[in-house]
């Protein structure tokens, strides 16, 4: 497993990464709000502000204690719930890492945009892959996916200060982003279709995303 901890790349355009920290906070903040919970309300915050394919395209409906908002919109809220600390702090560590870099290239406004496209491109290509399915999909990792095919593209040789198994390594970007694209097509292969668990797909369509929208 390949983990980044630090990226050797400054600043070039901007003081300072505003909206991935505010991104950051905000994930936080709901992770938070969620433990508060018990399991009852929980299920129903979830299942409420998720992405539940089934439900965006119409296949399935929604029940009216899950139903606080429509469909189509939790495909852009469902990016701001995490399953469990480990989920949360993985997502987050990732754009702390890149997410700077990547804001500094476009701009503050144009980040924001851009972070939400990925996300959205990210769940619908979950949605497209598992239509049918009743399980929702939540998660910052499919936008995140999107800022590490856009850093993969603006800094390829960037140097990352990465865990490799129980080392520390630096090695350029296109290695540990590289690796770590590869390690999601092989999963979203390899996984069978509708068992639920990580949402390979989501980060293939919002890497490919992000890939992209950095050039608009």
């Amino acid at each position: 497993m390949l983990i980044p901890l630090h990226d050797d790349n400054p600043l070039r355009h901007i003081r300072f990464q505003y909206v991935t920290v505010a991104i950051i906070a905000l994930c936080v903040a709901v992770f938070l709000y969620q433990a508060t919970l018990d399991a009852k309300a929980e299920r129903i915050f979830v299942m409420s502000f998720g992405a539940i394919p089934a439900a965006v395209f119409g296949l399935a409906e929604r029940g009216a204690e899950i139903a606080a908002i429509p469909s189509s919109a939790t495909l852009l809220t469902s990016m701001f719930l995490h399953g469990g600390f480990m989920h949360l702090a993985g997502n987050m560590l990732f754009l702390w890492v890149l997410g700077d870099n990547v804001e500094d290239a476009m701009g503050h406004p144009r980040y924001v945009v851009f972070y939400l496209l990925a996300g959205l491109a990210a769940a619908l290509t979950h949605a497209g892959f598992e239509p049918a399915s009743k399980i929702p999909m939540i998660g910052a990792s499919g936008a995140i996916s999107g800022v590490i095919g856009a850093y993969l593209v603006l800094h390829p040789q960037a140097p990352i200060k990465t865990l490799v198994v129980r080392f520390i390594v630096y090695l350029p970007a296109w290695v540990v982003l590289g690796l770590w694209i590869a390690f999601q097509v092989f999963n979203a292969t390899m996984a069978p279709k509708g068992a639920g668990g990580v949402a390979w797909w989501a980060h293939i369509g919002g890497f490919v995303a992000g890939a992209i929208l950095i050039f608009l």
